[in-house]
């Protein structure tokens, strides 16, 4: 499930933020629990971007679909 704040992120801000956490966590220097609340946000975070590319992914098969059968069809009536 998603929250809110989740659903209003946009990739590019979901994709810099998990740059960020991944910095930190690369960084060292953080307790256990700050370690495992970024990871836990980090993971937020890629689903998010996962999210988002899986939709693009969708429009663009979607669009090519369609631009094959409009193709296709075009073929048809020659």
């Amino acid at each position: 499930m998603t929250s809110k704040v989740e659903e209003a992120l946009g990739y590019e801000q979901a994709r810099d933020e998990l740059i960020e956490v991944v910095r930190r966590l690369e960084a060292g220097g953080t307790t256990l629990e700050e370690s495992l609340a970024l990871w836990e946000r980090g993971e937020e975070l890629a689903k998010v971007c996962r999210r988002w590319l899986e939709g693009a992914r969708a429009r663009l098969d979607a669009a090519l679909a369609e631009e094959a059968a409009s193709e296709e069809a075009e073929a048809a009536e020659r």
